[in-house]
């Protein structure tokens, strides 16, 4: 099957950045065209592992694309320099579109992507703080993600690091666990300016949709009562994501972003199509999917082409 060549053989011409001072900012049609590339990276991951998390992790694609090629201070040269804004991701079973954004950045190389879930390799199915340079806390017990991101959000308070920013992402699993809203009562109380919350709401989890299992109704009318700065918005228009994410770095308290998701963006067959949480593509669908993924990326790059 020629889709499922290894990772590095993807062109890299363009798909990597290092920050640098002064380094332009990506555009909008750069962002789409790199969370193209995050999607492929985790649909060949999965498809080598054999199991995993796809359609979660293509939720968060234009999130994490956002993020880790415009919105996040962070230096792979230096993966513990004090100043850089931490990104948790609290959604851990999504680890492959943290793990993608890594290895294009060059936190590891990029073949290590095929060792998914492999035996003694660093790249585990929940992320591993104590494996994985570029980890900042190990996840994947849902509803822990916020609190431990108010910790850090605290201890950089302490420290005095005011130029550094915690980013967490959430699922709506997250937003069913209670542990969430004590971390929300308390980022209020103590005044946390240095927090953002993303809840990746793409309504479907392994028993069902969220308004079945256990409804979590408005998010952002919950975030509001408790006190933070909430908005909605769609997690799959690039425009909105980062502009929201950009402004919320500038708030004088906690930001919650709920972003309106589909399950399995960016291909046909999974998305927002409940069955396929925590299931890997079978070889069939895996072709399919690149196929589709593959070709969407080629018209991003015909039309970058064009608009230069």
């Amino acid at each position: 099957m020629p889709h499922l060549a290894p990772v590095e053989n993807i062109p890299a011409q363009g798909l990597e950045r290092k920050p640098r001072a002064g380094a332009r900012k990506p555009t909008i049609v750069e962002l789409e065209r790199y969370a193209t590339v995050l999607r492929i990276d985790c649909v060949r991951m999965l498809a080598v592992a054999k199991s995993g998390h796809l359609d979660s992790s293509l939720s968060a694609a234009d999130i994490v694309a956002a993020l880790y090629y415009r919105v996040l201070r962070h230096d792979p040269q230096r993966p513990n320099w004090p100043g850089r804004d931490r990104f948790v991701l609290s959604k851990g079973h999504a680890a492959p579109i943290q793990y993608a954004a890594l290895a294009r950045h060059g936190y590891f190389p990029h073949e290590d992507l095929m060792g998914l879930r492999k035996l003694d390799a660093h790249l585990q199915g929940h992320p591993d703080m104590t494996r994985t340079t570029g980890v900042e806390v190990s996840t994947g017990s849902l509803g822990q993600g916020l609190s431990m991101s108010l910790g850090i959000a605290l201890g950089l308070r302490l420290d005095k690091i005011e130029e550094a920013h915690v980013f967490a992402l959430l699922s709506d699993g997250d937003c069913q666990e209670g542990q969430t809203w004590e971390a929300a009562m308390a980022a209020a109380h103590f005044g946390v300016s240095n927090l953002t919350a993303m809840v990746d709401y793409n309504h479907l989890q392994t028993d069902g949709t969220t308004e079945e299992v256990m409804d979590i109704r408005d998010v952002r009318k919950k975030f509001d009562a408790f006190e933070w700065e909430a908005v909605e918005i769609d997690g799959h228009d690039m425009a909105q994501v980062v502009e929201s994410l950009e402004w919320s770095r500038t708030r004088e308290q906690p930001v919650a972003i709920v972003c309106q998701t589909k399950k399995g963006r960016g291909v046909s067959i999974m998305e927002n199509q409940f069955g396929f949480h925590g299931k890997p593509p079978s070889p069939e669908q895996a072709e399919q999917a690149l196929t589709e993924l593959e070709s969407k990326l080629a018209e991003q790059t015909r039309q970058m082409g064009l608009s230069r």
